[in-house]
């Protein structure tokens, strides 16, 4: 049975991909098991590369019908160790290491940075992190050309590996000329997500913003929270992008990383109140690069953070060149079922801060068809949107009833892969609701998730409310509908389009919606 089906999970699943997982064939199988958004990390591979990958998954999500979102994540300014003169460094505790201008090590003790105001920028007290955090240095000492540091957590470095300045306020960029080149390219492409690292004030995001506007791009901007500034600063930040990533790795390092939970629950907490989607990131089943099960802590960590509130998990490297990426979607799917059967139904307040993002009376019927939907025990709930920004609002107020976003727009459809709850479905229009009521119970009956009796709570609009979804219709499946679903033929896989229903004429038709939220 092709994508969506009524029984899937309610949080998506973004994959990162990578030699792993590259080919279309195992694309294919991905998204059948379960994967909403497939993530380019533009820090790895080249242009060319990046245009193969888009252009596997565009292919793939043709093949299976069902319109995946693609997520590119810009790689920021990366800074990293130069060439070691001994590879690797045992840093011993206490030991002594001296960062020089330049790319040219003086001696085993030194070290050189592709950062080049690196020593401009270090005080005296700074703490300066290496290789994911595993190795801590105390700058002592800054003179012109060289900033001495002592061990204060030992271990082993190699050279290009990354450097962590917690709490040291950089003046470089947080996207360099490669970052703009890549999402120009993504603009271009009809990329449906753009991720920015670095992150750290609303300025940040609004430059990205501002950058696609140029290009005519409808992506949605996704700040990555991974620096401390940036939790300074997070309420500004919410409010300027899209949406939000929670970046544990680098952000575990910025920070100690036991604040690193409470920051999570925070950063959640926040989105949630905004509306605004988030994605929670990095090492969430780990283990699983090499293993076909995940450590129970993971799967602890998957769940809780589901529990939080996460309209989204992220699998990276466990996907792109783990063993097992096919068992981690099917893992990581799993323990969302199970998580969201426990939850509560948590209806949001229409009122509450950022419902304003599409047209009031648009919020407030979004919120009561829920609430109607789960009195009469509606097998199903249907938001006909063209931009999105209705099924946006639907997908904060959690209920487990499944909630199809109906469209006709093909980036529309991508787009609302990052919604929670939501089931992008494509019908064939959106301007006739009786044609589609029957479209909907057609598509239910044929693929055996409806039957006569069962209910449908439908969200749509018509031209005597502009700028609103104004209609909340009860449609009652009927054996007539489940007889012609059942004689129907099927779209096929490579042709995803439903073969378009007679066209009722009487019927008034819905108006636009607003444009994609801002």
């Amino acid at each position: 049975m092709s994508r969506p089906t009524l029984c899937e999970a309610c949080t998506k699943i973004v994959a990162t991909v990578g030699p792993a997982c590259d080919t279309v064939e195992r694309l294919v199988t991905l998204i059948e098991h379960g994967v909403d958004i497939f993530r380019i990390n533009s820090a790895h591979g080249d242009r060319e590369q990046h245009s193969r990958t888009l252009a596997n998954i565009r292919a793939a999500s043709a093949q299976v019908g069902y319109s995946v979102g693609v997520l590119l994540d810009l790689a920021g300014p990366k800074l990293r160790l130069g060439k070691l003169l001994e590879e690797p460094l045992q840093c011993e505790l206490g030991m002594e290491l001296t960062f020089v201008r330049g790319d040219k090590p003086g001696s085993p003790t030194e070290l050189t940075s592709s950062y080049p105001r690196l020593i401009d920028e270090l005080k005296p007290g700074n703490h300066v992190m290496l290789a994911d955090g595993t190795v801590a240095l105390r700058v002592e000492e800054v003179h012109a050309n060289r900033a001495r540091c002592r061990v204060i957590g030992g271990g082993e470095i190699r050279s290009r590996q990354g450097i962590n300045l917690p709490g040291v306020a950089l003046s470089v960029s947080s996207m360099r000329p490669r970052d703009v080149d890549n999402a120009i390219w993504g603009a271009k492409e009809g990329v449906d997500l753009i991720s920015l690292s670095f992150v750290r004030t609303a300025e940040d995001v609004r430059s990205l913003k501002n950058l696609l506007t140029s290009y005519e791009s409808t992506a949605l901007v996704i700040a990555k929270i991974e620096k401390r500034e940036a939790l300074e600063h997070l309420e500004s930040i919410v409010d300027a992008s899209d949406g939000v990533m929670v970046a544990r790795g680098d952000l575990g390092v910025e920070i100690d990383v036991a604040e690193t939970p409470v920051a999570q629950k925070r950063i959640i907490r926040i989105c949630r109140d905004k509306l605004k989607p988030v994605i929670v990131a990095t090492q969430m089943l780990e283990s699983m690069h090499h293993n076909k099960r995940p450590t129970r802590a993971e799967a602890s960590d998957v769940a809780n953070a589901i529990l939080d509130g996460a309209d989204a998990c992220m699998l990276s490297g466990e996907t792109a060149i783990g063993e097992f990426p096919v068992e981690a979607v099917d893992t990581m799917h799993r323990i969302m079922i199970h998580t969201e059967q426990e939850m509560l139904t948590a209806i949001s307040d229409p009122r509450q801060n950022g419902s304003n993002r599409v047209h009031p009376i648009t919020s407030a019927v979004a919120y009561g068809a829920t609430t109607i939907a789960e009195s009469i025990g509606a097998k199903l709930i249907v938001i006909a949107t063209r931009s999105g920004g209705t099924a946006w609002v639907k997908s904060k107020q959690r209920s487990l009833i499944p909630t199809l976003g109906a469209s006709d727009n093909e980036e529309t459809l991508r787009r609302m892969t990052l919604f929670w709850g939501i089931k992008p479905c494509r019908v064939s229009q959106l301007d006739d609701a009786e044609v589609l009521f029957d479209e909907i119970s057609r598509w239910g009956c044929q693929n055996g998730m409806l039957a006569p009796g069962d209910r449908i709570v439908f969200v749509t609009g018509n031209s005597v409310m502009h700028h609103a979804h104004n209609l909340l219709v009860v449609h009652s499946v009927t054996a007539e509908s489940c007889r012609i679903g059942a004689v129907a033929t099927s779209p096929t896989p490579s042709s995803p389009e439903p073969s378009p229903p007679a066209p009722n004429p009487s019927t008034p038709k819905p108006v636009r919606e607003p444009a994609t939220p801002e």
